[in-house]
């Protein structure tokens, strides 16, 4: 019994030192796992690329899936009239948007306006494109997930005739 108190001490005085050093508790595996924490402005903006975005895009990464897990993030600023091309994600695409109004839309769809506080969920291989309006601009939070090594298939540019069709919901 004495024995058994002992290790129980033993191993809370373990837990506590560990939590101390910034640590969590081992794990039953044997593996010792950290909060880690990105730092604002650590990681490069980057701009959208022409061959997938047309007009002034900023990407700023947020996190990159770590295995077991396949989500990734990242907050996307469309300035007015700045959009997507047509694509899908294999597992599909969730956005948050944090500012501004934009639209989104889907093949064969009617273009949406989404505002701040809007969360749009796009189906896995549902080909769409999403953007600012022609005079605001817009931020969203886009997550989406791996599937076999993919986050996202591009497809021909959004046309300005396709970009300015007058069909608006909202």
């Amino acid at each position: 019994m004495k024995f058994l108190a002992t290790t129980i001490m033993s191993f809370s005085l373990l837990t506590l030192a560990l939590a101390q050093a910034g640590r969590t508790q081992v794990s039953s595996d044997n593996r010792t796992r950290t909060v880690e924490i990105t730092r604002n402005g650590s990681q490069p903006s980057t701009r959208g690329p022409a061959e997938n975005f047309t007009g002034s895009v900023r990407i700023d990464p947020l996190f990159s899936a770590q295995s077991p897990a396949r989500a990734g993030g990242a907050s996307v600023t469309f300035e007015p009239g700045a959009r997507t091309a047509w694509h899908t994600h294999p597992p599909g695409q969730t956005l948050i948007v944090t500012a501004g109004s934009g639209y989104v839309q889907q093949w064969s769809g009617q273009i949406q306006e989404i505002r701040p506080g809007d969360v749009v969920r796009i189906p896995p291989g549902v080909k769409h494109w999403h953007g600012a309006t022609a005079t605001t601009a817009m931020t969203h939070i886009a997550l989406q997930e791996q599937l076999n090594g993919r986050v996202v298939g591009w497809m021909a540019p959004v046309s300005d005739e396709q970009y300015q069709t007058p069909n608006v919901n909202q």
